[in-house]
């Protein structure tokens, strides 16, 4: 891999090349593995008949703590997180176990039978049920007040910057109270350990026993102490990837009847809970609907843009159930004409 206009890929040959030589590092066979939506990104390697991970966070931009101390928590819980084999953190590099080829995303893209598609979900669940049991020492608390500032990001970014809407006073006082309520609603939840990404990119398919039991859990480092529903909200309506209603239905219930079968804080009755994982969905959705915008508009990346029409059809499928949101469905009505009518593309 040439390292012309990148000085960190110098850096990261030269740090390799100063680790024990037990490892077996072939530093040569250092590939791309893959970046994420934040300034972090991942090499592969050869190293005798394995292979490893690079993380690069450069520390102008990225801090390696919280991963570290997010992935011990995981690991004590028992589940399948990467190893870490070597770091310095001065540098923003780590050296990783591989936990597979193949993200869930991947595979789902690739093709599958649904036979496999549901033993897949139903490890993703189980290891979600266990992530929830994890201690959350050390994690923010993503509380009701943090809640509520994240939503800003949707009448700022979707509506204003990408749909070029001015809010009148009106709309923009039935939205607030709206946001006040999911918030509170949502942050009176029980608190668990919060992935906050626990969704099809950030699980791997570990298929083979080198990379240890399915799921491998990924970008985990933005782990927070919050709403109970959260995840289950992120698997069943991934920003990935399209599940219908009686699919994410179905997995729901399974959750919940093994998370009340673990003594998880979860309502006791399904309808209740139900309502919660929606609601937490909901704002979830319009947040990463604010958040798409940003990464488009400010960020020049374009390719989220794809993602949304999968987030306003996740929005609406809640919005519509409860009229307590009709404005907010009254909104995106018009939003949506004002796409057609211009003559966005997506």
């Amino acid at each position: 891999m040439k390292n012309d206009h990148d000085p960190r890929l110098a850096q990261i040959r030269n740090w390799l090349d100063s680790l024990p030589a037990d490892l077996d590092l072939a530093v040569d066979t250092l590939r791309p593995a893959s970046a994420d939506a934040s300034f972090r990104r991942y090499f592969r390697l050869d190293a005798g008949e394995r292979t490893l991970i690079v993380m690069d966070a450069p520390p102008a931009h990225e801090d390696c703590r919280p991963f570290l101390h997010v992935g011990q928590l995981l690991a004590d819980a028992g589940l399948n997180v990467p190893k870490v084999l070597a770091q310095d953190l001065e540098q923003g590099l780590l050296l990783l176990s591989d936990l597979g080829e193949q993200t869930y995303y991947q595979r789902i893209q690739a093709g599958m039978p649904d036979s496999q598609l549901q033993t897949l979900y139903r490890e993703a669940l189980a290891a979600l049920v266990q992530l929830q049991k994890a201690s959350t020492a050390g994690l923010a608390s993503y509380d009701t007040g943090r809640l509520a500032d994240e939503l800003k990001l949707f009448p700022e970014w979707y509506v204003q910057k990408h749909h070029g809407e001015t809010l009148d006073d009106k709309t923009a006082n039935a939205l607030e109270k709206i946001f006040a309520l999911l918030s509170a609603s949502n942050g009176g939840q029980a608190q668990v350990l919060v992935h906050r990404d626990f969704h099809s990119p950030n699980l791997m398919v570990c298929g083979q026993p080198q990379y240890g039991p399915n799921p491998g859990i990924i970008d985990f480092q933005d782990a927070l102490a919050g709403p109970i529903t959260y995840d289950l909200a992120s698997l069943v309506t991934d920003a990935r990837t399209t599940w219908e209603e009686p699919q994410q239905l179905d997995w729901a219930i399974r959750y919940w009847e093994m998370a009340r079968a673990a003594g998880l804080p979860v309502d006791s009755d399904f309808a209740d809970f139900h309502r919660a994982y929606e609601w937490m969905g909901l704002q979830r959705n319009l947040r990463i609907l604010g958040v798409f915008a940003r990464l488009n508009h400010r960020d020049g990346k374009a390719h989220y843009l794809a993602h949304m029409p999968r987030m306003n059809g996740y929005v609406r499928q809640v919005a519509q159930r409860y009229g307590v949101f009709t404005p907010l469905l009254r909104l995106l009505d018009k939003l949506d004409d004002r796409q057609v009518r211009v003559g966005y593309t997506f």
